[in-house]
């Protein structure tokens, strides 16, 4: 597959986060773009105004017959018809990773892989990079914030990319430099055991290009094990590792802190967003900045500009008497993480937390583990569990959660009952995670709280 070459490219799935970002490279390089998907989103309208065609019937009359290349998301059914036709008829069909795999091959690579995290430091360095004028290709798996866009091209011939786990399809990059957040058990209808998600990540590192760097948090279990010719360690505020934290302060849902290593330091940045692990967010994206060489006092300028991820400790309403905060939080430790960062900055209101489970596997696998960070809340609203590629698994609900949730009261409501539920309440400190469908409660929400 060379980039270069390729006229047309027909995308199934193309309403995806990381489908749409690779829409875009080929959109903005003037390849014909072409798509199916399952339903009109935003960002597929948002594709079709930038002037790719799509169309949302699985239909082999409709799909592009002259393409030169198809790539498709391992979120599509393996019987999907236009998947089958066009393999049916010899076509190139590759992954999205595959795609990825020959940008990594072509431009010197920023990937981050880990379990939480990634979404976050990819834009953060990614916004480092474009604000400060170093310049890069960004591959994100959410939407920036400040540029509304997952996906921004660049003249500098720099790559950063989100590394996904999920179908070990992070495995086919060779990254110039790699961070690591975060080695937990996730996607264990894929892997199998924890053992297994943490020997993904192993490998992973082992794709460095020789002479590469290896960023990975400070801390994780198996950290002798993560190999590279060039290896830092990173952290919160830990002084054992080679970069953290130091000086941090709580101001207006925010944070002021140094980062710290042997030979730097940048005093004073200022972060607009809320939640203590995107300080360690920061300070991984901070280092990888000051890697390229990019001037101490234009990544403090960018950092302070940063205005942060949609569903990624989004503050929706921010006012003294109400705080309502959306997070795309799918995981116990995200959750965990979510829920003590806004309790800490808002210690006097009462926080309600709504909760929609994704997918029956990681329910029916980390059932403990929600409840545990649950209860931390004040009060818990539990949606029925988003079954996205899932079949349902006897005996798997949101009951199974809410079983095991001790302090807090739960409650179990439709998606669709919620933003009356809320009407009822007079709430201080609200939150919204999953990464199911309970986005769509997002402008309700914030309409009737603003």
């Amino acid at each position: 597959m060379e980039l270069k070459s390729i006229k047309r490219v027909y995308f199934i799935g193309i309403g995806g986060i990381g489908m749409s970002a690779i829409a875009r490279f080929f959109n903005e390089r003037g390849v014909t773009v072409t798509g199916y998907d399952r339903t009109s989103t935003v960002l597929t309208r948002q594709l079709e105004a930038e002037g790719i065609s799509i169309h949302y019937t699985d239909d082999v009359n409709l799909l592009d017959k002259a393409t030169n290349l198809v790539v498709y998301t391992p979120a599509i059914p393996a019987a999907h018809t236009e998947l089958t036709w066009y393999r049916d008829n010899a076509y190139e069909v590759v992954k999205r990773s595959d795609v990825l795999q020959e940008i990594t091959r072509d431009l010197f690579a920023i990937t981050v892989a880990g379990t939480h995290g990634k979404t976050t430091v990819s834009t953060m360095i990614a916004h480092l990079l474009r604000h400060t004028g170093y310049g890069c290709n960004a591959f994100l798996g959410g939407v920036s914030v400040n540029y509304d866009r997952n996906f921004w091209s660049s003249d500098k011939a720099v790559a950063v990319i989100e590394a996904d786990e999920y179908d070990r399809s992070f495995l086919k990059l060779s990254p110039d430099i790699a961070i690591l957040t975060a080695m937990d058990a996730d996607h264990l209808d894929i892997y199998g055991t924890a053992e297994a998600v943490e020997d993904a990540f192993i490998q992973y590192t082992k794709n460095i290009k020789p002479n590469g760097t290896l960023l990975v948090r400070f801390g994780l279990h198996r950290n002798s094990d993560l190999k590279a010719t060039n290896k830092l360690k990173y952290s919160l505020q830990n002084d054992a590792a080679n970069v953290y934290a130091q000086n941090i302060k709580m101001e207006n849902g925010g944070y002021i802190f140094d980062v710290v290593q042997q030979d730097w330091m940048i005093c004073d940045i200022k972060m607009h967003i809320g939640g203590m692990h995107n300080v360690e967010n920061a300070v991984a994206a901070i280092t990888v900045a000051h890697l390229l060489g990019i001037d101490s006092d234009k990544i403090r300028e960018a950092m302070e500009a940063f205005k942060g991820i949609k569903r990624r400790f989004e503050y929706l309403v921010k006012k003294e008497e109400l705080v309502y905060i959306d997070d795309y939080a799918h995981h116990p430790e995200e959750l965990r993480a979510l829920i003590t960062s806004a309790k800490t900055l808002f210690p006097e209101k009462r926080c309600i937390v709504i909760f929609q489970p994704h997918l029956f596997t990681r329910t029916r696998d980390f059932a403990d583990g929600f409840a545990e960070s649950l209860s931390l809340a004040d009060e818990v609203i539990l949606l029925p569990i988003y079954p996205a590629r899932e079949l349902p698994i006897e005996g798997v609900t949101s009951e199974m959660i809410a079983a095991k949730i001790e302090g807090p009261a739960v409650t179990i409501i439709p998606r669709d009952k919620v933003v009356a539920w809320v009407k009822e309440q007079q709430p201080e400190l609200l939150i919204t995670a999953g990464a199911g469908d309970i986005d769509l409660l997002r402008e309700p929400l914030k309409e009737l709280l603003s």
